[in-house]
């Protein structure tokens, strides 16, 4: 089984089309498994930007496709963000907040995160994917 965990930077770059690898990995995985942070990223830049209601649209549409699931912010996922602030903070290599959480919830459903931040680089365990 194939599964991929969507960064808001990969599902930016989709809708923005040209993408061929992107869209034949996704059409490949077998389970696109969008972080609950990532949608509230994707929220925060359809509200501050001009296309709203269209941005919304395509998102629900996105996520109404089969094998597309939202994946809530469970206990596992948080005490994963937790190792994971300390260890990189012990690194020396913070990484944004919210990429911490998408890390923590790709992690824990053993996917592979699709992402272009090269930062998901430094979090151990990870396998990043950008097409």
């Amino acid at each position: 089984m194939i599964r991929v965990c969507l960064d808001t930077s990969a599902y930016s770059r989709l809708k923005r089309g040209g993408e061929n690898s992107l869209q034949g990995l996704l059409e490949k995985a077998d389970e696109i498994l969008v972080p609950v942070t990532t949608l509230g990223e994707l929220h925060a830049g359809f509200h501050l930007g001009s296309r709203l209601h269209e941005n919304i649209q395509e998102l629900e549409e996105f996520l109404a496709q089969p094998g597309v699931l939202v994946v809530p912010i469970t206990e596992n996922i948080a005490e994963r963000y937790g190792v994971i602030v300390k260890r990189l903070r012990d690194q020396g290599t913070p990484i944004p907040t919210n990429d911490i959480w998408i890390a923590a919830t790709t992690l824990e459903t053993g996917a592979r995160l699709v992402a272009y931040d090269r930062h998901f680089h430094q979090v151990s365990g990870i396998i990043v994917e950008s097409p």
